[in-house]
């Protein structure tokens, strides 16, 4: 089971939204939250495996409660909103998911088991808008930052498509063992904690399509 708290200051969707995740299989809600300061109080109380967090929220807004998790447990951002400054702060507070609203039961348990794993999930019109934020120049083959080799810098744009470990593994015609330790080297280089991060990065960075 996978266990996630919800945070929302809205009564009627934190009602809703905790059926909706009562009927998801795998899923088991240990706790709703009416703001930031809340969430961060019952995550460190029943320790779960995901946060469903609001962004607009009193006393705490979710993207300080986000980085208040300082990744002890794992944040998918579930907001109204998807403009660049939401979108950008809260994967650099260390959301690993980003998604709005009108997601759908579906989308959101692909997120929740996605990010668990230990992916990122991202709404693709919050790709669109991080796309649109990042106007940074790509960097050229010759002058890689942070010292990145060519093959780190052609995982990082692999994970930026959203590839699985074993999707890179396939694309690249090696071990998935050796795409974990490209990844692990990738994100102690670059000095994120997740893929979320990485793919911020990665765009920011021009190594990815834009």
């Amino acid at each position: 089971m996978i266990r996630v708290l919800l945070a929302d200051d809205q009564r009627v969707v934190r009602e809703g939204l905790g059926t909706l995740l009562g009927l998801l299989d795998g899923i088991e809600l240990v706790g709703t939250a009416a703001d930031g300061e809340e969430a961060v109080a019952l995550a460190a109380r029943h320790d779960p495996d995901i946060v469903l967090m609001d962004l607009r929220m009193p006393r705490v807004d979710g993207i300080e409660a986000i980085r208040r998790l300082n990744g002890r447990t794992k944040a998918i951002a579930l907001t109204t909103y998807a403009d660049d400054e939401s979108v950008l702060g809260a994967l650099r507070a260390g959301a690993r998911g980003y998604l709005t609203k009108d997601a759908g039961a579906d989308d959101i348990h692909a997120a929740i088991k996605a990010v668990a794993r230990g992916d990122a999930a991202l709404d693709p019109s919050v790709q669109h808008h991080v796309l649109a934020a990042l106007t940074e120049e790509p960097a050229s083959g010759a002058d890689l930052p942070d010292d990145l080799t060519p093959r780190e810098a052609e995982v990082l744009k692999l994970i930026a498509a959203g590839l699985t470990n074993g999707e890179i593994a396939d694309r690249l015609v090696v071990s998935a063992a050796t795409v974990k330790s490209h990844v692990n080297h990738i994100c102690s280089k670059i000095g994120v904690r997740d893929r979320a991060q990485a793919v911020v990065y990665a765009y920011s960075h021009g190594l990815a399509e834009r």
